[in-house]
């Protein structure tokens, strides 16, 4: 009887384990956080050392969500054919080639054509000036409008059904809510739970620092 208990024992626990499991799945397709990006520049060591002066280092302003990135003090003015934007916060650590993303609005300021794209997806993208206290410098690529996505973990890409890579809609609840589509997941162990738009995307639907969204079926 003692036999028949025990296995009658481990059944029931790995009921409950899926059970919870799949309520953990059901919580986390109705909460997901958002993080809400402005206009903004990652910038490559030489670069920096071009714009800021050889051997210069990064002041962090802040932590941001994302494990490991920051904002800096540092900001330096972008230019295009038609215009220029000021005080363009630079966000660490530097990267191996320089990326600068903007809104879509910024891109008829600039006179620039816009690409959304994924962070470091930069091939065939408009070159941009950066202008720093010590000097400027031309990209010859690397403007981009950052494509909406969804940070998270393989563990929770795995309890919401969804893969790196995988392209999903978002539902966003509110008076002025409704549906974003091509909406990238990125799955990896460097990641936190969060899905960032940018200040036009959140303006459009009523969106704050508060908000949530979860993934349509």
């Amino acid at each position: 009887m003692d036999k028949y208990e025990s296995v009658l024992k481990l059944l029931l626990e790995a009921v409950q384990a899926n059970e919870e499991k799949a309520d953990i799945k059901n919580d986390l397709s109705f909460d997901i956080p958002v993080g809400i990006s402005n206009r903004h520049v990652h910038l490559s060591e030489a670069d920096l050392e071009i714009l800021f002066g050889k051997g210069y280092e990064l002041t962090k302003l802040k932590d941001l969500s994302q494990p490991g990135q920051y904002a800096c003090k540092e900001v330096v003015t972008i230019c295009g054919p038609k215009g220029a934007i000021e005080k363009v916060r630079i966000l660490g650590p530097t990267r191996s080639k320089t990326q600068v993303e903007v809104l879509t609005g910024d891109c008829i300021k600039l006179g620039a054509v816009p690409h959304a794209r994924l962070s470091g997806d930069l091939s065939k993208t408009p070159g941009i000036t950066l202008v720093g206290p010590k000097n400027s410098v031309q990209i010859e690529e690397g403007l981009i409008v950052a494509q909406r996505h969804i940070h998270m973990t393989p563990q929770d890409a795995e309890m919401l059904g969804v893969h790196d890579g995988q392209v999903v809609s978002i539902k966003v609840e509110g008076e002025r809510g409704g549906t974003y589509s091509n909406v990238a997941i990125r799955a990896n162990d460097a990641s936190k739970l969060e899905c960032h738009l940018d200040i036009e995307e959140a303006n459009a639907m009523g969106m704050n620092s508060k908000s949530t969204i979860r993934i349509e079926n």
